[in-house]
Order: C-alpha cells, then sequence, then structure tokens
C-alpha cells in the first residue's frame, strides 16, 4: 500500500491550509479588538452627551477616547503584522525553510500589551472610584 503522506512539509497542502486559518485567526483578533475599541470610544461620546443634557446625575467614563483609538489602532496593527507573518510563512515554506514549533511572537506580544492595558485601565478605574 502507497503511503499518501506527502514527504514534506512544503508538499503538504495541509500546513499551508492551517497558515491560512492562523491568518483568519489574526483578522478576527484584530476585527475585535477594532470593534470594542469603536463601542469604547462610541460609549464614552454617549456618556458626555448624556451629561450636557443636564438629565440625571453626571456619569463619567475618562479616557473612553483614547481607550477605544488605542484599541482600533491595536486592531489594525494585529491585522497588518498577521498578514506579514502570513506571507513570511508561506514563502519560507516554499523555500523550504519553515521550522516547525516557532513560538508565535506576535501571539506573545499582542497578549502581553493586552495585559498591560488592561492592569492600567483596573488601577485607573479603582482610582477613579
Amino acid at each position: 500500500m502507497a503511503d499518501l503522506q506527502p514527504s514534506s512539509p512544503e508538499s503538504d497542502p495541509r500546513v499551508y491550509f492551517a497558515a491560512e486559518r492562523t491568518l483568519l485567526a489574526w483578522i478576527r483578533t484584530g476585527l475585535a479588538l477594532m470593534g470594542l475599541g469603536f463601542a469604547i470610544a462610541r460609549f464614552g461620546l454617549f456618556l458626555r452627551q448624556v451629561n450636557l443634557t443636564g438629565l440625571g446625575a453626571e456619569i463619567h467614563f475618562p479616557g473612553s477616547t483614547f481607550t477605544g483609538i488605542t484599541l482600533i489602532v491595536i486592531g489594525v496593527a494585529v491585522n497588518l503584522i498577521g498578514m506579514v507573518d502570513y506571507a513570511h510563512t508561506v514563502r519560507a515554506l516554499k523555500k523550504g525553510q519553515w521550522i516547525p514549533g516557532n513560538i508565535s511572537r506576535m501571539g506573545v506580544a499582542l497578549a502581553s500589551l493586552l495585559a498591560v492595558i488592561g492592569i492600567l485601565m483596573a488601577i485607573r478605574l479603582f482610582l477613579i472610584q
């Protein structure tokens, strides 16, 4: 019985499909960050408008515009870096230079950045009380 498995990763279409799935996951992550950033920025604008009407108690959500714009920019950067990483992976596969098991530097960097932003937001919200 003949072996149906490709002899190398660069000739295995599943490896290319896996790289494409990774790209799509980064695109989803970038879009989610942009959507969250937009919602946070718009919520702050909504609260400012409510405060201007003078109806009810004043509600403050300081820094929402900056936080929202920051998340949008991070989302755009995630999409662009994901695209570059995908092109690099496919290029390395075609040349036979792909090394399996590499740690995703982008994933680690994004997780670290979002953790720092989350901690800073939590500290800021705690101090505002």
